[in-house]
């Protein structure tokens, strides 16, 4: 239970900016064994962000709402995904090799790549999230957040990871998922989509499903394996995808 506990304040430290390191000496090795809690600080990340667009949503117009919302989401995790998102953008929008990729995913530098790619991902995020009835955007903005999480979560599993551990940003190589550590991401992953969601709604889950299986064959084939940009990207592009898919499960069925 204690190295439970320890884990799941490394996976709140690590994946936010809530300062648990400072009520709890976290030993070191307990972040590499983060993964299967992900989904979990998404409950988090994710309530936040649905409480705040409800209350913003309160005062001001919807897209502003919206907005706000993502904003505040993006200082409560110091926009670690969307770094990664751009980062990835970059990287596979200008590497021709492997060599390639990663050096410029490590660079620190905005390329067009990654303008242009955060610019229609914003389009696309805020404007599905407008084509949402207003009643569901709450629990579709919860649900979206630890499911993206669970399905990244299971593509990290079975990739290895794509540079040495000298060369990661975050120092950290994560471990694989424990046969308990499995259940409880699925069980975070899941619960809010079953409990929440309308059930007329839960095939949403399969474009997030087909965009985390292009992800995992495709950096694959590309430079070997995963990285932390990679991780980020494909959590919020999962998340993308389920709010697209429930603007076509409303208005085609």
């Amino acid at each position: 239970m204690k190295k439970n506990i320890f884990q799941l304040a490394a996976a709140i430290s690590f994946f936010t900016r809530i300062p648990v390191w400072r009520v709890l000496d976290i030993p070191a090795e307990n972040y590499a064994r983060i993964i299967g809690f992900w989904p979990l600080t998404g409950w988090i990340t994710g309530g936040i962000t649905a409480v705040s667009w409800l209350g913003f949503s309160m005062i001001f117009p919807p897209v502003i709402a919206i907005i706000l919302a993502f904003v505040v989401r993006i200082l409560l995790t110091g926009g670690f995904h969307e770094d990664g998102l751009g980062d990835f953008f970059d990287g596979f929008g200008g590497g021709r090799t492997q060599t390639d990729v990663l050096r410029i995913m490590k660079d620190s530098q905005v390329g067009s790549y990654a303008l242009i790619g955060m610019i229609v991902y914003y389009l696309l995020l805020i404007n599905s999230l407008l084509a949402i009835p207003h009643n569901l955007v709450f629990v579709v903005i919860f649900v979206a957040d630890p499911l993206s999480k669970l399905f990244t979560a299971l593509m990290i599993n079975y990739l290895p990871y794509a540079r040495t551990q000298s060369e990661s940003k975050s120092k950290t190589l994560y471990d694989k998922l424990t046969l308990v550590k499995f259940v409880l991401a699925y069980f975070f992953g899941l619960v809010p989509l079953f409990l929440f969601l309308d059930q007329s709604l839960w095939f949403s889950a399969i474009l997030p499903i087909g965009i985390v299986l292009f992800q995992f064959f495709y950096v694959k084939k590309r430079i070997g394996g995963y990285t932390g940009d990679i991780c980020g990207a494909t959590a919020l592009l999962c998340e993308l995808g389920f709010y697209l898919a429930v603007c076509l499960m409303i208005r085609n069925f």
